[in-house]
């Protein structure tokens, strides 16, 4: 079973957490009817999200074999077989298609569609050019939150797309950059990387990292997110700043940002971080 549980990578869920961000930043979280149907946002895309990974190491088995870490994953090691991977593959098809039909709607599926085709896209081929395959990465975290908007129908605001796009965009370009400083030293790569260096990876986070330092701030200083939060919002950049700082130390330091979900659960700083942040979010909305 363990095994089953590393082919759908569930540690991997965690991305899908952020199909629950626009009912808690709506200030609707302990609303039991909402938080039931995000909770089944969140189902489905973790089916759909597993049945790709699925796909992605199907195709991936013989560059895997190669490589010194990957080749553990079940199916490159040989202890999942491709006809077993393949049924699993389908059975979460299913699960996803039946789950959208009980709890979803039609926008749902739509998004849900998109998400799979995307990916099955980037498994075979779009994940080989550099620079779509991080934006095929970010889009696919703000499919996420929009799925968590529209099984709820809560609507999600031009801040949040800007802020999870770039965030998305963030952890993708520091995971390449991980994953280039590593085939630079263990002599294996993939083919998207001919198309990035460790100069311009460094230039385009830093790009990116000020966009969402920017951003954050238009979104904490305007009067509309002051008059439904509270003027006290403004100190939580303290946290978003720290975080990205802390972010990128990780990446041009100690060069750990390859798994950004590994690294996420591994640091206790970027946690504290993480979690004063929300906490700040949970005193400022639910108990103002």
């Amino acid at each position: 079973m363990k095994h089953y549980l590393k082919l759908i990578r569930v540690s991997q869920w965690v991305k899908n957490f952020f199909v629950f961000i626009p009912i808690f930043f709506s200030g609707n979280f302990f609303n039991t009817n909402l938080l039931i149907e995000s909770f089944f946002g969140f189902l489905i895309f973790s089916f759909v999200a597993s049945s790709i990974y699925i796909i992605n190491d199907y195709v991936d088995i013989k560059k895997d074999q190669k490589h010194p870490e990957k080749k553990n994953r079940p199916l490159a090691s040989g202890v999942i077989t491709k006809n077993n991977a393949l049924i699993l593959f389908f059975a979460l098809v299913v699960i996803t298609t039946i789950l959208i039909f009980l709890f979803g709607n039609f926008k749902v599926g739509i998004i849900v569609g998109v998400y799979f085709l995307m990916n099955l896209a980037y498994s075979f081929k779009l994940k080989q050019i550099a620079i779509l395959d991080v934006m095929i990465i970010a889009f696919g975290f703000l499919l996420r939150v929009m799925v968590g908007g529209y099984m709820t129908g809560i609507v999600v605001t031009d801040w949040t797309i800007l802020l999870v796009f770039d965030l998305a965009l963030i952890l993708a370009l520091g995971k390449r950059r991980g994953e280039l400083v590593n085939s630079e030293l263990e002599g294996v790569t993939r083919k998207s990387l001919d198309g990035y260096n460790v100069n311009f990876l460094n230039s385009a986070l830093v790009i990116t990292c000020t966009v969402a330092v920017i951003c954050y701030l238009m979104f904490i200083l305007s009067p509309e997110t002051q008059l439904k939060f509270h003027h006290y919002i403004i100190y939580t950049f303290v946290f978003v700043f720290a975080a990205l700082m802390r972010y990128l130390q990780q990446t041009f330091v100690y060069f750990k940002t390859e798994s950004p979900t590994k690294l996420i659960f591994k640091d206790l700083f970027l946690q504290i971080l993480i979690l004063l942040w929300g906490a700040s979010y949970l005193l400022l909305i639910y108990f103002k």
